[in-house]
C-alpha cells in the first residue's frame, strides 16, 4: 500500500475504507484546523473588531469590519473552545464586544453591515449578515460565553419583527438603516444561513421556534423549488418569491444564476435539521443527496467544462439554469462545503461513490486551496492552479475551510454544534 504523503490527506490513496475513519486522515484533518486557528489569530489586533489580514497572515492596511466577517470568526473561535483551544475566548469576547458596541445600531436597531474602526462605512441592514450574529451569539453561548446571551436574544427578535415574512416562511434581504425599503430584493442565499443559523439557535437555547423556522425554510427550497428545477436552486427572487432568472448582482454574494456551492450546503443542512426532528421525515436524505449530487455532477471541472485549464478539478463557481456552466472560477469554499456534506452522507450511509468524491475533495483541496507554507487557505485558482485574486484580497476568514476540518471528525453522524462540542478536550491531546 502506497505510504501517506504528510502534505496531501493523511490517508493513503488506495487504503481500502473510508477516510473518514482513517487515523492518519483524520490526523491531517486536525492538524490543518489548528493551523487556520493558529493564522486568524492575527486577526486580533490593538484596535476594537478584527483586522483582514493577507496571504502570508499579516494585517492589511485596509480597516474596514464587514458584519460577516465578524460575525465568523465569533463562531470559529467558539467551536475552537469547545473543541479545547486555550486562549480561543479572547477571540470570542472581543468579537462579541465589537459586535454589541460596534455593529449594534443603538439607533434605529439591528446590525450595520461595515465598519471602519469606531465608524460606520456601510450602514445596510442584510438578513444574511443578521442570521450570521444569530449563528454567532448561538456559537458562543454553547461555548460558555454569558455575553451571548443578551445577543441572541436582541437579534432573534431583530429577525422575527424586521425580516421573517410569515406567509412565506422566508427571511426577506435588505433594509436602510432606518429601516425603510431600499429594494424588494429576496434571495436564497440568506435564508440557507438563516437555516443553519435558526438549527445553531435551536441547539444552544431548546426554543422549538427556531427549528419549525428553519424547516419552513427547508420545505419552500427542497420540497417546492428544487424538484422543479432539475435540483439546482435558483438565488433571486421578487418580492412575492418568483424566481427572477434576470437577476444579477454582486458578484460574490448575488452573482446570476444558480450557486452549486449552496447547493451543497443546503443539502447538508437539511440532513442536519432532519437529525435534529428525530428524524421523522423519510424524504429528506433523498432530496438532500438529489442536491448533493446534482450539484456535483454540474460544477465538477472535468474534460469538456475545463477547456482551457491546464489542472482540471475544483467546482465552477456558478451555473446557468439548466446546470452549464456560468462562472467558472474557482474559490475554496464550495470544495469545502462539499467536503462536509459528503462527510456527512457518508457517515449516514457507506457508499463507495461518496468516498471517491470524498476523496478528489480532499486531494484537489489539499494540493491547491490549503496553504501547507503559510496556513489558511487560498481563496481562488486560475485555470493553472495557481492563487489568483479577482475579489478577494488576502485570506477572507476560517468559517469554511475551518469546518471542512470539523465536520468529518465530528463522533456523531450529523455534524451540528453538539457533535462537534461532542469531540471533547482529547481533540488536541491525542489522535481521535
Amino acid at each position: 500500500m502506497t505510504a501517506p504523503d504528510p502534505h496531501t490527506c493523511g490517508a493513503a490513496v488506495d487504503a481500502a475504507g473510508f477516510w473518514v475513519v482513517d487515523q492518519g486522515h483524520r490526523a491531517f484533518l486536525r492538524s490543518d484546523a489548528l493551523r487556520q486557528l493558529e493564522f486568524f489569530e492575527a486577526s486580533l489586533g490593538e484596535t476594537p473588531g478584527f483586522q483582514q489580514l493577507d496571504m502570508q497572515g499579516n494585517q492589511r492596511p485596509d480597516d474596514l469590519q464587514e458584519l460577516h466577517s465578524t460575525t465568523r470568526l465569533v463562531h470559529c473561535y467558539a467551536l475552537a473552545e469547545m473543541i479545547g483551544l486555550a486562549g480561543a475566548g479572547k477571540m470570542v469576547e472581543q468579537g462579541l464586544a465589537y459586535l454589541r458596541d460596534f455593529h449594534h445600531d443603538k439607533v434605529h436597531g439591528g446590525y450595520v453591515w461595515g465598519l471602519r474602526g469606531n465608524q460606520i462605512a456601510d450602514p445596510r441592514k442584510l438578513a444574511y449578515g443578521h442570521v450570521f450574529v444569530l449563528l454567532a451569539a448561538s456559537t458562543a453561548k454553547m461555548a460558555g460565553h454569558a455575553a451571548a446571551d443578551p445577543l441572541l436574544s436582541d437579534v432573534a427578535d431583530v429577525l422575527a419583527e424586521r425580516f421573517w415574512e410569515e406567509e412565506a416562511g422566508l427571511f426577506a434581504d435588505e433594509w436602510s438603516r432606518d429601516w425603510s425599503p431600499f429594494s424588494t430584493y429576496r434571495g436564497m442565499n440568506a435564508n440557507m444561513h438563516g437555516v443553519e443559523a435558526l438549527l445553531a439557535a435551536y441547539e444552544a437555547t431548546g426554543q422549538e421556534l427556531f427549528l419549525h423556522r428553519a424547516g419552513r425554510i427547508l420545505d419552500r427550497f427542497t420540497v417546492q423549488i428544487a424538484p422543479q428545477e432539475g435540483w439546482r436552486l435558483p438565488e433571486h427572487y421578487t418580492e412575492n418569491w418568483q424566481i427572477d432568472r434576470a437577476y444579477s448582482g454582486d458578484p460574490m454574494f448575488r452573482p446570476a444564476g444558480t450557486t452549486p456551492g449552496h447547493s451543497l450546503e443546503l443539502g447538508r443542512l437539511l440532513l442536519h435539521h432532519w437529525d435534529l426532528t428525530d428524524r421523522r421525515d423519510a424524504t429528506a436524505p433523498k432530496r438532500a443527496r438529489a442536491l448533493i449530487e446534482q450539484a456535483l455532477t454540474d460544477a465538477w471541472m472535468v474534460g469538456a467544462k475545463a477547456e482551457g485549464y491546464s489542472i482540471e478539478g475544483g467546482l465552477a463557481y456558478t451555473l446557468n439554469f439548466d446546470g452549464s456552466i456560468a462562472m467558472a472560477n474557482r474559490f475554496w469554499w464550495p470544495v469545502t462545503e462539499a467536503i462536509g456534506a459528503l462527510a456527512t452522507l457518508i457517515k449516514l450511509e457507506r457508499r463507495d461513490e461518496d468516498e471517491h468524491w470524498y476523496r478528489r475533495l480532499w486531494q484537489f483541496a489539499s494540493a491547491r486551496f490549503v496553504d501547507h507554507k503559510n496556513g489558511g487557505w487560498i481563496p481562488e485558482i486560475d485555470p493553472s492552479g495557481k492563487p489568483k485574486m479577482t475579489i478577494f484580497e488576502g485570506k477572507p476568514d476560517l468559517y469554511h475551510s475551518f469546518q471542512a476540518c470539523l465536520f468529518p471528525l465530528a463522533k456523531t453522524p450529523i455534524a451540528h454544534l453538539r457533535s462537534v462540542q461532542a469531540l471533547g478536550r482529547d481533540f488536541l491531546a491525542s489522535p481521535i
